[in-house]
């Protein structure tokens, strides 16, 4: 704490107090604006916006899907998403390919269900259909000598 008998400390303390006391502030040399600014030449926040960027451009849907791209596993919960992955969206139509043909055929019953956690994510309609893949199958169609056939069976779909 400064000491009160200090001539320096009395000083800058009055200087303080004149500074923060209430006198009229001096008129700004500025010109002000005499009428209101024109109609949304206001700032505005960046989320406001963003979304209205967003529904004017057109992009709801696939900014919604997007989301779900992104956040499957919050969508569908951890046991799904470690196992299905959402591969493509388009028309509306949201396809996703499962990590072996047990899980897509346990995917395909639970399609109700999980149709109503994505409609949940982005709102009903915006997904009409969901098509289920399996895994990628390899090709065994090596070299100039082949069978014609159906090839292995075996967990590719």
């Amino acid at each position: 704490m400064p000491d009160p008998t200090d001539p320096e400390a009395a000083a800058a303390a009055a200087a303080l107090r004149r500074a923060t006391s209430a006198a009229p502030a001096a008129p700004s040399t500025r010109r002000r604006q005499a009428a209101p600014r024109a109609a949304g030449r206001d700032p505005e926040e960046l989320g406001a916006a963003l979304e209205r960027l967003v529904r004017e451009q057109g992009w709801t849907e696939q900014s919604a899907v997007a989301v779900v791209m992104s956040q499957w596993d919050q969508v569908v919960g951890p046991e799904i998403a470690a196992h299905v992955n959402p591969q493509t969206f388009a028309d509306g139509r949201l396809t996703l390919r499962a990590d072996s043909t047990a899980w897509a055929t346990q995917l395909r019953l639970m399609l109700p269900t999980v149709h109503r956690a994505v409609d949940a994510a982005v709102g009903t309609g915006v997904v009409r259909a969901i098509v289920v893949l399996g895994p990628d199958a390899p090709t065994w169609a090596f070299g100039p000598r082949r069978v014609k056939g159906r090839g292995p069976r075996d967990t590719y779909g």
